[in-house]
C-alpha cells in the first residue's frame, strides 16, 4: 500500500468476461477524469476492439513492461486520469477472439489468469486496490475449471478470511455463507464460522470505512427467528449462543431478528451493517433499494477488492446500453478504502 499523501491511487480494473459488458464498462469509465491511477489488467485488443464497436475513444498506456523489484515504489500519478484514457497491464492473452454476447469457453483461462495477476500485483503493492467487472460462472465451469465466485478465488490466492459485503447507499449487507445451494445453507453454519464472520466485520468496519464501533444487526436463518424452536433449532444453537458471547465481550451485536423485520427502517436506522445467513436473504433487499449503485466488497482479505452488484448481461454487450453506473460505484469505493486505509497505516 502506497503512503499517504504519495500521489493518487493506482487501481487494478478486470474486465471479467470478454464477452459480456465488462469491457463496455471499462472503456465508458475511461470516459471520464478520475481520481485514481486506472490500470486495465487484460488484453489490449479486447478494450481497443469494443471501444471501436461503441463509438468511444480510447488511448491505452502501458504500465511497465514488467513487474519489478521497485515497481511497489513506483512514484503514483499525482493528477486525475485524463478522459478516453486507461493505463494498461497486458497480463494475459485472449484465447479465441472475443464476440460481444457469445460466450466461449476457451477465454476462461485467459478471465482466471486476469484475476490472479490482479490479486498478485495488489499483493506486491504494485495496486492499492482492485475492481472487478462480472465473470461468468457457467463458462469457467464449462471449461473445466473450478470456480466459483471472485471471493473464492481471491481467498485461495490471497489467503484470509473473506466476507462479502455488499453496499448500497443506505445499507450495507454482509453474508455468512455466500454461494451455495439453498439446502446446504443449515449444515454450512456453524458457531465458529459465524464468529469468524462477526470477527472480521469487527476488524474490517473500522480498518475499511472508518466505522470505529460497528453495529451489527444479525439475521436469524428460520421464519421468524425460528419462533423459540418451533420452525427450525439454528437460532438457539447456533447463531444465539455467538451473539451472547460477542455482547459479553462488549460487541454491539443484535438478534437474531427475523429477516422480515431486521430491515424495517427504525432498525436499519441504528445498524451499520446486517448480517445475513445466506445469500438470498439479504441481496433481494439491497439490490432492490440501490440496483445499478450497489457495490460488492469482499472483506478479510489482505488486499482490497470491489465489484459491481450485477452479472455479464450479454444482450447488452457491444450495444452502449450498459450502464457503468455500479462499476463507477465500485471504483469510487476502492478509491476511498485505499485512501482511509493509507491513511490509517501511516
Amino acid at each position: 500500500m502506497q503512503p499517504a499523501g504519495a500521489g493518487l491511487p493506482r487501481i487494478a480494473l478486470t474486465p471479467g468476461e470478454p464477452a459480456g459488458i465488462g469491457p463496455d464498462l471499462c472503456v465508458a469509465l475511461a470516459q471520464d477524469a478520475q481520481a485514481a491511477e486506472l490500470v486495465a489488467l487484460c488484453d489490449p485488443a479486447l478494450l481497443q476492439a469494443r471501444a471501436a464497436a461503441l463509438g468511444l475513444p480510447l488511448r491505452l498506456e502501458p504500465l511497465t513492461a514488467e513487474p519489478t523489484a521497485l515497481d511497489a515504489y513506483h512514484p503514483r500519478s499525482t493528477k486525475p486520469q485524463a478522459p478516453g484514457t486507461l493505463r494498461i497491464d497486458a497480463v494475459a492473452r485472449l484465447r479465441a477472439p472475443a464476440v460481444p454476447g457469445r460466450l466461449d469457453p476457451r477465454n476462461a483461462r485467459y478471465v482466471v489468469d486476469t484475476l490472479a495477476a490482479a490479486c498478485r500485483g495488489c499483493q506486491s503493492g504494485r495496486y492499492d486496490a482492485v475492481v472487478t467487472a462480472p465473470v461468468h460462472k457457467g463458462v469457467i465451469n464449462d471449461a473445466g475449471l473450478s470456480f466459483t465466485g471472485h471471493t473464492e478465488l481471491f481467498a485461495e490466492h490471497c489467503g484470509g478470511k473473506p466476507v462479502m459485503l455488499l453496499a448500497a447507499p443506505g445499507l450495507k449487507v454482509a453474508l455468512a455463507t455466500t454461494h451455495l445451494a439453498l439446502r446446504d445453507v443449515p449444515a454450512a453454519l456453524n458457531r465458529r464460522l459465524i464468529s469468524e464472520v462477526l470477527d472480521t466485520l469487527l476488524a474490517e468496519l473500522p480498518r475499511r470505512f472508518g466505522i470505529r464501533k460497528p453495529r451489527i444487526t444479525v439475521c436469524g436463518l428460520n421464519p421468524h427467528a425460528g419462533e423459540g424452536g418451533h420452525l427450525g433449532s439454528e437460532e438457539i444453537a447456533v447463531i444465539n449462543p455467538v451473539l451472547e458471547d460477542f455482547r459479553a465481550a462488549g460487541a454491539d451485536v443484535r438478534g437474531p431478528l427475523p429477516a422480515d423485520t431486521a430491515f424495517l427502517p427504525p432498525v436499519l436506522a441504528d445498524t451499520d451493517v446486517v448480517l445475513a445467513m445466506y445469500h438470498d436473504q439479504g441481496l433481494p433487499v439491497l439490490k432492490h433499494l440501490g440496483f445499478g449503485k450497489a457495490v460488492n466488497v469482499t472483506l478479510g482479505l489482505p488486499i482490497i477488492r470491489t465489484s459491481v452488484d450485477h452479472g455479464t448481461a450479454l444482450d447488452l454487450a457491444g450495444t452502449g446500453r450498459a450502464d457503468a453506473g455500479s462499476l463507477a460505484a465500485a471504483l469510487a469505493m476502492a478509491i476511498a478504502m485505499a485512501t482511509h486505509s493509507a491513511t490509517a497505516a501511516g
